[in-house]
């Protein structure tokens, strides 16, 4: 299956809320503001947030003036342009780096799924031809050394390690000078869960940032945040804490197979001009893949 396919069938969910409502609200009608109110509810209560709702609502009125007639079905198809062009605006490619490892720090809180993430990654990066070195800085959970080293197996990705509750940050230091000591092209580092209320928590993920730049000025080259979308708007606050202590570069959008709240990616997005990196439809390690704008505005409409 095609991970187009996938991703279709993974926003089932979504789409059962969203595109039913667009079906129930714009066959026969023509676009005027008790329209327009049906279809920013829409957007509210599919995730998209009531700020981005009413922004998006508002720009793809403005842009359907241009469009001949005034049907309904015309309007929805300028509406999924503007979603479209609105995660097209923040999609910027990978900068390039003075020498490898690429270092990506992976952050998040407890239970989203960062090792597995890291793994998938490791498993895309490594079929690009890229030689990948996993760093096991979740020195905190039982079993998540392992996990990694299982997911590194999987992936033929070597991992550095130290074991549990050793210093996360000594380890990804490690790890850092190993990857350039071998020749790698990509560092991923795994970090121990951490609610962004605790502030401690927050300052060793610093502390992994300032030791990384030790080694490499620019290092690390990317803070990805992954999180889980099933909690819906409650990944705006997790993200808004995260970048202010750690400026995040990208989000990573896992289980959006298992919620009716995709539009919440659209929000993320939106709200802190922040990449999708990846998304994550399944729990094979090829249901992880680059985000794509156009693919996700077509699925979900």
């Amino acid at each position: 299956m095609s991970f187009f396919k996938k991703l279709k069938t993974g926003l089932t969910k979504t789409r059962a809320q969203f595109t039913k409502g667009l079906d129930a609200i714009i066959p026969g009608r023509t676009v005027d503001d008790e329209l327009l109110e049906e279809l920013e509810d829409l957007l509210i209560t599919s995730d998209f947030g009531l700020d981005t709702s009413v922004s998006i609502i508002a720009e793809t009125r403005e842009r359907f003036r241009s469009v001949k007639g005034n049907e309904a079905e015309a309007f929805r198809e300028v509406l999924k342009e503007v979603v479209r062009d609105r995660l097209l605006a923040v999609n910027v490619p990978e900068a390039e780096i003075d020498k490898p490892p690429r270092v990506i720090l992976v952050v998040g809180v407890n239970g989203v799924g960062k090792t597995t993430t890291i793994g998938k990654m490791a498993a895309h990066y490594t079929g690009q031809g890229k030689k990948v070195l996993l760093a096991a800085g979740d020195t905190f959970r039982a079993a998540a050394v392992e996990q990694l080293q299982e997911w590194g197996r999987r992936s033929n990705c070597p991992v550095v390690s130290q074991g549990a509750n050793a210093d996360s940050a000594s380890v990804i230091y490690d790890a850092h000078g190993a990857s350039i000591a071998r020749g790698m092209d990509i560092l991923l580092a795994d970090t121990a869960g951490r609610l962004h209320t605790k502030s401690h928590l927050m300052d060793e993920l610093k502390k992994i940032k300032r030791v990384l730049g030790q080694q490499d000025l620019n290092s690390p080259h990317e803070v990805l945040m992954v999180l889980d979308a099933t909690t819906g708007q409650n990944a705006i606050s997790q993200v808004k804490h995260f970048h202010k202590d750690m400026e995040l570069t990208g989000l990573v959008v896992t289980k959006l197979d298992g919620t009716a709240k995709g539009g919440v990616l659209v929000s993320l997005s939106e709200q802190f001009a922040l990449p999708i990196k990846f998304i994550g439809v399944g729990e094979g390690i090829d249901d992880l893949k680059p985000f794509d704008p156009v693919q996700f505005a077509d699925a979900l409409f």
